[in-house]
This record gives C-alpha cells, sequence and structure tokens, in this order.
C-alpha cells in the first residue's frame, strides 16, 4: 500500500468526524458522561460526611443519613454509567458500520490495477479486523479514556482544595507517569502497526491456500503449507508478544511511579491527622480522590496503548476510503451512443500493465470493429488478446492512443452506462455464493422467473439446473465450487443472454463443453450473436470459422486481418496455428473430424 501520510493520534481524526453525524446521541453521551463523572467525584464528599458526621456523629440518624447520600450518589453513577454506555457502545458499533461501507464502496469502485498490487487477505483484513478494533476503540476505550481523563482533572482540582500540601506531593508524581506514557506509546503504535499487518498476511495465505486447495492435495503439500503458515502465525505471535511487553511495561511504570507519590501522600496525612490539623474525613476523601487520580492515569496509560493501535488502524482505512481509482468517469460525460449496433474501434493504442511498466502489451494497435458483425482475435500466448477485451471493458486506460464506441472515445462516456451495453463470457467464468438464479440474473436483477428459464434453456443449461436438489434456487458454494467447468460455463453464458447486450465478448466461451453441449450452445451463441457486435477470443480455431473476420495479433501488434480461408494464405503465424489445430483435417476447416477442436490451442492472450 501506498505510504501512510498522518502519524499517530491525528490519524483518528477523520473516524472522529463520522460522529458528527449522530449530534443528538453524541450530545446525550456527552452529557452523561460529564454527569457520572460528577457523581464519582462527589462520593469523596459522601465519603467525608460519613465518617466525620456518620461515625464521628454520635446518632444512627447522622449514620443513616450519610448512608442515604452514598447510595444516592451510587444510584445516580449507575444511572449515568446505564446512559452513557448505551450510547457509547451505539455509536461504535455505528461508526464501525458506516466505516466498512464507505471502505467497501470504494474498494468495488477501484481500478483493477489496484487489485494486482494489493492483497485481497490485506484488504479484508482492513474491512474486518480493523474496523472491528477501531468500533471496541470508539465504543469503550476511547469512552474510558475521556472518563479517566475528567475524573483525574476534577479529583486533581478537589485534592487541591482539601488540602494544597499533600496535593503537592500528588502532583510532583502526575509528570512522572506521563514519562513512561510517552516512551512506550510510540513504540507501542508502531508495533502495533506491525502486528495488523502481520495479521492481514496470515490470513492472506490462508486464503490463497484453501483456495488452491485441490492442488496443494493433488501434489501432496499439506505438510508443506501447514508449516509455511505455521511460521507466518509464530511471526504474527512474536510482533504481537513485543506489543504486549511494551503494553505492559508501559502500565506498569505509570502504577508503580503513582502509588510511590501516594504513599508519601499518607504517610504525611497520617501525621497532619494524629496531630489534629485534620479530620479522618478530610484524609479520607482526600484518599479516594487521590485514588481516583490513580486509577484514571492507570486507565489512561492502559488505554492510550489501545489509543495507539486504533490510530494505526485508521491510518489504513482512511487510506483505502481515500484512494482514487485511476479509471474515473468524466465530470461531464458525454450521451452514450443510441444505436443497437455499435461500431468500435481501437486507434493506435500503447498500453502497459502497471507491474510491467517496462513490458508492452499492446504496440500502437489499431483495429475496426465492425457494427453488428463478429471478430475474433487470435494469436500465441501472451499476443494481447485478453488485453484488448481489458481496454474494450476500460478496467484500463492505454497510455497511448484512443478506443471509440460509435465515434466517440469512451473516456468521455459515463463508464457504468458505457459498460452496460457489454456482457463478457470469460473462459474462467465467475460465480457468486449464491443460487443459480442469483448468478444468472446477476446482470438483470428485475429479471422475470420466465426470462432466467429462457436465458437457462437457449444457454444449453435447464436441463442440468432442473436435476439440482433445488433447481434455480440451488446454492452453487464459493466460485459456484458444487458445478462442473462446464456447468460454470454455461451459467455464466445464460447471464450474458439474459443481459441482452449490445457488445458481446466471448473469452473461448465453450471451451470446457462437451461435444454435445458445445454443439447446442454454439446454435445458441450464433443466435444470440447475430446482428450483434461480438469480440471473440479464440483458442481453438474451430470455433470461429465463421467469424466475419479474423484479427491476427503477435507481440502485441496486429499482424493480419481477413476470414478464415484469406488468412490461410496470407498470414504465415495463422497457417502454422491452423496447421497445428487441424492435424487430421483438411486445413480449410471445411472436413473436419474434430468438430469440438479437441487438439485446439489453449494458451490464453
Amino acid at each position: 500500500m501506498s505510504s501512510r501520510a498522518k502519524k499517530g493520534l491525528p490519524a483518528l481524526l477523520p473516524v472522529l468526524r463520522l460522529l458528527k453525524n449522530y449530534k443528538l446521541r453524541l450530545l446525550g453521551a456527552s452529557v452523561a458522561l460529564l454527569f457520572t463523572a460528577g457523581a464519582t467525584l462527589s462520593m469523596g464528599r459522601g465519603l467525608q460526611v460519613l465518617i466525620d458526621q456518620g461515625f464521628g456523629g454520635g446518632t444512627s440518624d447522622d449514620l443513616r443519613n450519610a448512608i442515604i447520600l452514598l447510595v444516592a450518589i451510587a444510584a445516580a453513577m449507575a444511572f449515568g454509567t446505564f446512559v452513557r454506555f448505551y450510547l457509547v457502545s451505539w455509536l461504535g458499533e455505528r461508526v464501525s458500520a458506516d466505516i466498512r461501507k464507505q471502505v467497501f464502496d470504494n474498494i468495488v469502485r477501484l481500478h483493477p490495477g489496484f487489485f494486482e498490487l494489493n492483497r485481497s487477505g490485506e484488504i479484508m483484513s482492513r474491512l474486518t479486523t480493523d474496523t472491528t478494533l477501531l468500533q471496541t476503540i470508539i465504543g469503550s476505550s476511547f469512552s474510558m479514556a475521556l472518563r479517566s481523563s475528567l475524573t483525574t482533572v476534577g479529583a486533581l482540582v478537589l485534592m487541591f482544595i482539601t488540602n494544597l500540601k499533600l496535593s503537592l506531593i500528588i502532583a510532583v508524581g502526575v509528570p512522572l507517569v506521563l514519562l513512561p506514557i510517552l516512551v512506550f506509546g510510540r513504540r507501542v503504535r508502531k508495533l502495533s502497526n506491525q502486528s495488523q499487518d502481520s495479521i492481514a498476511s496470515v490470513g492472506s495465505y490462508a486464503g490463497e491456500v484453501i483456495q488452491n486447495i485441490r492442488v496443494v492435495q493433488s501434489y501432496t503439500r499439506e505438510q508443506f503449507e501447514a508449516d509455511a503458515f505455521n511460521r507466518e502465525v509464530e511471526r504474527a505471535f512474536e510482533i504481537a508478544r513485543r506489543r504486549i511487553w511494551q503494553r505492559s511495561m508501559l502500565i506498569c511504570g505509570a502504577i508503580m511511579l503513582l502509588f510511590v507519590g501516594m504513599s508519601g501522600m499518607l504517610w504525611e496525612g497520617g501525621q497532619d491527622v494524629l496531630s489534629g490539623r485534620m479530620s479522618g474525613g478530610e484524609l479520607g476523601a482526600f484518599v479516594f480522590y487521590a485514588i481516583m487520580v490513580g486509577s484514571g492515569v492507570a486507565t489512561i496509560s492502559e488505554v492510550w496503548g489501545d489509543l495507539q493501535r486504533a490510530a494505526g488502524a485508521a491510518e489504513r482505512l482512511v487510506e483505502l476510503i481515500n484512494t482514487q481509482s485511476l479509471i474515473a468517469a468524466p465530470e461531464d460525460p458525454v450521451n452514450t451512443p443510441s444505436s443497437p449496433q455499435p461500431q468500435l474501434r481501437i486507434d493506435n493504442v500503447s498500453f502497459y500493465y502497471p507491474t510491467r511498466p517496462t513490458q508492452p502489451a499492446l504496440q500502437e494497435f489499431s483495429l475496426d470493429i465492425e457494427a453488428g458483425r463478429s471478430l475474433a482475435l487470435v494469436g500465441p500466448s501472451g499476443a494481447g488478446k485478453s488485453t484488448v477485451f481489458e481496454l474494450l471493458l476500460r478496467f484500463y486506460d492505454p497510455q497511448q492512443g484512443r478506443l471509440l464506441l460509435d465515434g466517440i472515445d469512451v473516456r468521455e462516456m459515463d463508464l457504468q452506462r458505457m459498460r452496460e451495453h457489454i456482457a463478457l463470457v470469460s473462459q474462467q467464468p465467475a460465480l457468486f455464493t449464491g443460487d443459480v438464479r442469483y448468478n444468472i440474473a446477476y446482470g438483470k436483477l428485475d429479471a422475470s422467473d420466465e426470462e432466467v428459464i429462457a436465458a437457462a434453456r437457449a444457454a444449453h443449461a435447464h436441463e442440468f439446473i432442473s436435476a439440482l436438489p433445488d433447481g434455480y434456487g440451488s446454492h452453487l458454494g464459493e466460485m459456484g465450487v458444487r458445478l462442473s467447468g462446464g456447468q460454470r460455463q454455461r451459467i455464466a453464458l445464460a447471464r450474458a443472454i439474459l443481459n441482452d447486450p449490445k457488445i458481446l465478448l466471448l473469452d473461448e466461451a465453450t471451451s470446457a463443453l462437451d461435444t454435445e453441449s458445445e454443439h447446442q450452445v454454439q446454435l445458441a451463441l450464433q443466435e444470440l450473436m447475430h446482428n450483434r457486435t461480438t469480440v471473440i477470443i479464440a483458442h481453438r480455431l474451430s470455433t470461429i470459422l465463421h467469424a466475419d473476420k479474423i484479427a491476427v495479433l503477435e507481440g502485441g501488434r496486429l499482424i493480419a486481418t481477413g476470414t478464415h480461408q484469406q488468412l490461410l494464405g496470407d498470414c504465415p503465424l495463422y497457417a502454422r496455428l491452423a496447421s497445428l489445430q487441424f492435424r487430421d483435417t483438411d486445413v480449410s476447416g471445411e472436413a473436419s473430424s474434430d468438430p469440438a477442436g479437441e487438439h485446439g490451442l489453449s494458451a490464453p492472450g
């Protein structure tokens, strides 16, 4: 991730500003906090009354009145604590939810290149672990820090009012307590950032292994991965251990220094009581205030570590919220062309992926895609076929050149409206953890059941869907793991059919189908492609013999265009690819005994 600009507690300010959206509850929590602090401080006066008038008064009435006063103060403290705890905890949960929404709302709009440079596990850790930490801080620790600060300041004032000499003794110890807070607090924050990053690394590693569990087990690497994960966990534990050690030293130092000062105060105060210069009630009240100061400072020193951890979490979350997508809609977009059969043109495009800034994916690339016609892209691995799709969907913008939709630069159009006209069926279709209907209707959420079923029939998927335990309500598992590769591909094809796009992008959409299913889907595709602007990435030439035009790519450059027959004679690279794929048949493809293209190339571009 990028470097973090804000360091320390100031990083919490953007998070705390979210509290302004809930001013009424924030005001109620503040009033309850002040009320509780006042009630707690008044307990010292109650103790003084109990000792001097209750115990020293000599009558049961005096004792009863003193005890009633203490009970009333305790009831006020309990009520104020109830209101404060509820409102502050509510604010913590609410702000945490708001941050999660803001982070995710920005993440789903970021350009794909961002996810090439940042691990998904780290992003998920920020969404879950960091926001949960902030919820705890705002809903608990921050409130404790404020309460302790108020009671500590109030107790110090009352101490000076009660006895100046003893207060000066305590006051000498307070700066000594702040010293370990400043020294160890900085170390705690640094280690907290490292701890959160290590937890994200553990989660990312585990997620990758689980996602590829079949590969791990097929190569019998279970123990290898377990050992590697153990090393990641132990590394995270070691960082956490060092953080806990620093926090423990902080708390220990603060408490020890403060109570050394209190011991000196008790000696002096005891001498004054014995000599009659102050009453036992005054000393009792003073001791109560001193204990409040001690516990308040101890609480602040303990919470300080939590606040430092929260600052680190806030830095990471605010960084995600403020990350700008490199692909954004213009401020004043032009109208998207309304023609039912749009024309596409790639005009002198040169493009480098962010992760490979010195290796061109496309070089001075120009290509016309005629309206309502089909164009196939062929070429060896790394030729740039998939890159063309990435640019057509505007997942990236080229460093040079333009992509035109009906003569308009796609960078001048509203991004969402432009993509609404395009449907992609990839070689490895992506399915969501939901039921069949949800996945088919993903591009058209308001589709009726009849429309969903019709799309499934057209994609030759209705038969196997009906055989599932709950039909169209059957859940597919993570990434559609409960379906075969061919079934997943037909679900994705049904999704594209239902979306009824103006532009259809097919990345070898029938590569995972058996011969019979491919034949049926090819018929559906021919109907879907009819009078529709279609671009096809072809790894198997048998699937694009009847495309209106074929473009041959190599090394990020366009080297030839034409029909299958034209390219056999004019393009040596295409002729070589065809000869490899049609070894047992006529290279022209007219009498192929391999209709499913079983000998085809499978390397993606």
